[in-house]
């Protein structure tokens, strides 16, 4: 992952995430949306129109986060329309990586880190260095690096360019969509992380018993139906099988 402070590389990131023991996930902060045809997103910032070609996105197979938008990337079959580059599955010092070749390259600028991106978005930028990011070739800058919304785009904002007409995340089903998300996330989604990076037992045995509560509501849910909302597969299921797998 990594951590940038005023565009430069620290070390010891994950003390940062701790308090008491728990590791606290920081925000994302990148938060720009794409739409159909520009007009401004839940940020209310405009001037990110779908385009073929005109976004890439970045990802660790390694990454669950990451790993949402490489589904629905294929998914809606937006591999023409969406350039895709892949960092090295291992996580070293300087945070994620790049190769210098084979499938581990930096296809838009060539770097060898992560981190360049974003300073390349923001030289002067403090934050952490994670992926998925959604990088915009017009604008020269990172739309968005939070997954849940990264997905959402995917879904519907580039559906002129694309013969998949599925909806996951559909208007009568958003309610409850919302409502499964949210203890997916809090309890699975970042709960191996709150047990991976615990820092005392305490901690660990409070994220241990949270993650196994949920996986057994989930189990429940999931006995008398197909999918997480029924028989139609959504957002929802996909956020949670990117951590189960």
């Amino acid at each position: 992952m990594g951590m940038l402070i005023k565009g430069k590389l620290v070390d010891n990131w994950l003390e940062k995430e701790i308090e008491e023991g728990e590791f606290k996930r920081m925000d994302s902060t990148f938060r720009h949306w794409v739409t159909p045809d520009g007009s401004a997103g839940p940020d209310g910032i405009d001037g990110f129109k779908a385009e073929a070609d005109r976004y890439h996105l970045y990802v660790s197979k390694a990454c669950p986060w990451a790993h949402r938008t490489i589904i629905f990337r294929k998914l809606k079959n937006l591999e023409s329309v969406i350039g895709l580059s892949i960092v090295e599955p291992e996580m070293l010092e300087h945070g994620w990586t790049f190769a210098e070749n084979g499938d581990y390259v930096d296809h838009l600028h060539a770097y060898k880190y992560m981190h360049q991106i974003y300073t390349r978005a923001n030289n002067d930028f403090t934050g952490q260095i994670t992926v998925p990011v959604l990088w915009d070739k017009q604008q020269n800058t990172i739309v968005n690096n939070e997954s849940s919304e990264i997905i959402r785009m995917l879904n519907s904002a580039f559906n002129a360019f694309t013969d998949v007409e599925t909806d996951y995340y559909p208007e009568h089903l958003r309610t409850e969509i919302d409502a499964i998300n949210e203890p997916i996330y809090d309890n699975i989604n970042n709960g191996v992380y709150r047990c991976g990076f615990a820092k005392s037992q305490a901690a660990y045995e409070r994220a241990f018993k949270r993650l196994f509560n949920e996986l057994d509501n989930i189990e429940n849910r999931l006995s008398s139906r197909k999918f997480l909302t029924g028989d139609q597969v959504t957002e929802a299921d996909w956020r949670l099988f990117t951590t189960l797998i």
